[in-house]
């Protein structure tokens, strides 16, 4: 999200509390004249505060830094899985509270990112939420807050299915005997070239892949494999039930 805030030159009085930056945000935060871990007591009470921890942390975040930088008008972006905007306003003593879940994608703005807004936030607060956003990518808003751990398990998780795709038939290619370097590089561009035609292509993902599956061919002898009994389709539902039952487990522990 610095990255994209930098690129687009967006004009933020930024303040970053990172514990442990790398040499780069670190760097990057001083070009653009932001301040980095100023003690919290310092900091009067900022007009809007992105909370970008894993849900575990909160508590710590909470404590060591959140409380002291917000205010009742302060407006909180939560990029947390399965934190509720009722337990946010609770915990951070914000009345406007906006949840969002970007995906990787984002660090070279391809990303997509769903949002959801409680009650109380404003046209302006949606205003400054999409100037945040968009430079990650798509911005998708989401009618009811229960739909975010969906969310959360399909686009947020959802990049971590395509690369163990990847991994996965890469390493199909080199038991049959190609080098791994080779596999490796035809996989990725495989996975990478069909998502830019699917990108661009108005054909859905079914009709793009009936287009690739000649009838009798090796491509459909591989589906046969891929969907025998349920297969793929199936796991990655089961996938997608596991992860929406662990944002939903870490909402309640958190």
């Amino acid at each position: 999200m610095l990255r994209g805030w930098a690129a687009q030159g967006l004009d933020l009085d930024l303040v970053v509390f990172e514990p442990t930056p790398t040499p780069e945000i670190a760097g990057l935060i001083a070009r653009q004249g932001w301040t980095l871990n100023p003690a919290a007591d310092a900091v009067v009470a900022a007009d809007g505060v992105v909370l970008s921890v894993k849900p575990q942390s909160l508590a710590l975040a909470l404590e060591s830094t959140v409380r002291a930088v917000t205010g009742p008008e302060t407006l909180v972006l939560s990029i947390m899985a399965g934190i509720t905007v009722e337990k946010l306003r609770e915990a951070c003593g914000a009345e406007r509270v906006v949840r969002a879940m970007p995906n990787t994608p984002g660090q070279i703005g391809r990303g997509i990112t769903a949002w959801y807004g409680g009650a109380d936030v404003t046209a302006a607060d949606e205003e400054l939420v999409r100037s945040l956003l968009a430079p990650l990518g798509a911005l998708e808003r989401i009618p009811a807050e229960r739909q975010m751990d969906a969310v959360t398990a399909v686009s947020g998780s959802g990049p971590a299915y395509l690369f163990l795709l990847t991994e996965a038939l890469a390493a199909a290619g080199e038991a049959e005997g190609l080098e791994r370097g080779l596999a490796e590089r035809l996989a990725r561009a495989t996975v990478t070239g069909s998502a830019a035609l699917m990108e661009q292509s108005a054909a859905t993902p079914l009709e793009l892949r009936k287009e690739v599956t000649s009838p009798g061919g090796t491509t459909a002898a591989a589906i046969d494999v891929l969907t025998a009994g349920g297969g793929l389709v199936s796991m990655l539902r089961r996938a997608v039930e596991a992860a929406v039952a662990r944002s939903r487990q870490l909402g309640r522990q958190s």
